[in-house]
């Protein structure tokens, strides 16, 4: 394959990347601030609200995931000259119940699941503000899921601007209205943690409302808006949910696998889950450019696997890989060159010197970590392009749960090298998962390339 084929294919996805990645960026940024307010507070707030976060995430995570493909399903419908809004449409429809069902279901296990935690070994005053901080947060998942929904419309119909405005305007929003509520500055009340989850509640309302404002002035957007269908929206559900089921499964077992490495992570102490807290979020932080690579590769690759072009799926894919591994490698260096001027941007200066000190002590092993976590997110993504939803799902349960969570568990216990332990194993459990991955895109493609074209239908092998 010639080297311009691979540059246009590196230029066609960083196109479609880029403001996917801005997005994400823009997105992650709002619980960024949270963990920077949360720092501003005593150490047994920064780890309640490190916990709580890991488990929202856990949670919402699962429910992006179940409406992840609604982009993919609206991209192949908006070709459709003729069928093609109504199909949109029911999909709408579609995406919306699956996100209020997930939505609600999120929200009652985060307000009954909090006193759980105080059975899994966790300090009763850092559950007790856990479970404050999951209160207070729990109302706004409806309006987030309910955002991510019309992400997914216009991205599926390649208008990512103004989505992207809107959650430009929601970080500086957070960020105010965050250490308002917080400190009581302007004459709000001091809520302290539970402030920090009462904005994030309140700025994902107001960002659903401006999404939707400005969706309705597009002219491109703005008619498939309407809920009233001339078809039955229940075979988009089928389709939806087919596809969907798997991928919040996958997200969320690697989300939830994350979680229960902060619950280990608890058990050493307030001080080492403050310090896993905010090595996480840092790493989550990166991690939305894998994201974002990993949307616009998947949605290239889709559109190859539609023209029976398996050589190009795979190509795209690999190239893709190498982005990411460049990316991932500029941010190690930053790391392991200025690690407590990394740190200090989510710690304030001089509050939290042990806490700097564990998770300057990691650094080095999140820098490699993040090759592994980066290339197991594209290959979901990957495998998703060519309709391989349940397969990724199975081998991300090997990787993180058959391998990952027993490798830091003897690692951190058995061993007891501690937090360290931990992330190795983290890191062990994420490289696993991304070979396993891997080798099943390259298989899959492989084997597409030696087919007739009518043996290829669009979404997957036949």
């Amino acid at each position: 394959m010639t080297r311009m084929a691979w540059r246009a294919d590196a230029s066609q996805v960083l196109t479609l990347a880029a403001p996917l990645v801005l997005t994400q960026l823009a997105q992650v940024a709002q619980g960024t601030t949270s963990i920077v307010m949360l720092g501003q507070l005593d150490t047994v707030d920064l780890a309640a609200g490190g916990l709580a976060l890991s488990l929202f995430n856990l949670l919402r995570t699962m429910g992006v995931g179940l409406i992840t493909p609604t982009g993919n399903l609206v991209a192949e419908a908006s070709v459709d000259a003729q069928g093609g809004a109504s199909r949109i449409r029911a999909l709408l429809c579609a995406s919306l119940a699956l996100a209020t069902a997930a939505g609600l279901l999120a929200a009652l296990l985060m307000v009954l699941g909090a006193p759980l935690l105080r059975g899994l070994g966790q300090d009763p005053r850092v559950v007790e503000r856990c479970g404050q901080y999951l209160t207070a947060a729990a109302p706004g998942l409806l309006p987030l899921l309910w955002f991510q929904v019309l992400r997914q419309l216009t991205v599926g119909l390649g208008r990512p601007g103004p989505m992207l405005a809107v959650t430009l305007a929601s970080v500086g929003l957070n960020a105010v209205l965050a250490y308002a509520l917080m400190k009581g500055a302007g004459g709000l009340p001091a809520l302290g943690l539970s402030g920090v989850a009462i904005a994030g509640t309140v700025v994902n309302a107001l960002a659903l409302g401006a999404l939707l404002w400005v969706a309705r002035r597009d002219p491109g957007v703005a008619p498939l808006l309407s809920l009233r269908n001339e078809t039955s929206p229940w075979p988009a559900w089928r389709r939806l949910a087919r596809l969907g089921l798997p991928v919040a499964a996958s997200y969320g077992s690697e989300a939830a696998f994350f979680s229960v490495l902060g619950l280990l992570a608890g058990a050493f102490g307030p001080t080492a889950l403050a310090a896993h807290t905010v090595l996480n979020q840092l790493v989550y932080v990166v991690f939305m450019v894998a994201v974002g690579l990993s949307q616009a590769v998947s949605l290239c690759i889709s559109r190859a696997w539609a023209h029976r072009d398996g050589a190009r799926a795979r190509r795209l894919g690999l190239t893709t890989l190498g982005l990411g591994w460049i990316a991932m490698a500029g941010v190690g260096l930053l790391y392991l060159a200025a690690p407590l001027e990394v740190l200090g941007l989510l710690l304030r200066p001089g509050s939290s010197g042990e806490v700097a000190a564990q998770a300057a002590a990691l650094l080095g092993i999140a820098a490699v970590l993040q090759c592994f976590d980066c290339s197991q997110n594209l290959a979901i993504g990957m495998l998703r392009g060519v309709g391989e939803t349940a397969s990724a799902f199975f081998r991300t349960l090997l990787g993180y749960w058959g391998v990952g969570l027993p490798l830091a568990w003897w690692l951190g216990w058995v061993l007891q090298l501690g937090l360290s332990g931990l992330w190795l194993g983290l890191a062990g459990g994420l490289a696993t998962t991304a070979g396993l991955l891997l080798l099943r895109f390259v298989k899959v493609t492989a084997a597409a390339r030696h087919r007739s074209p009518t043996a290829l239908v669009q979404g997957g092998p036949a």
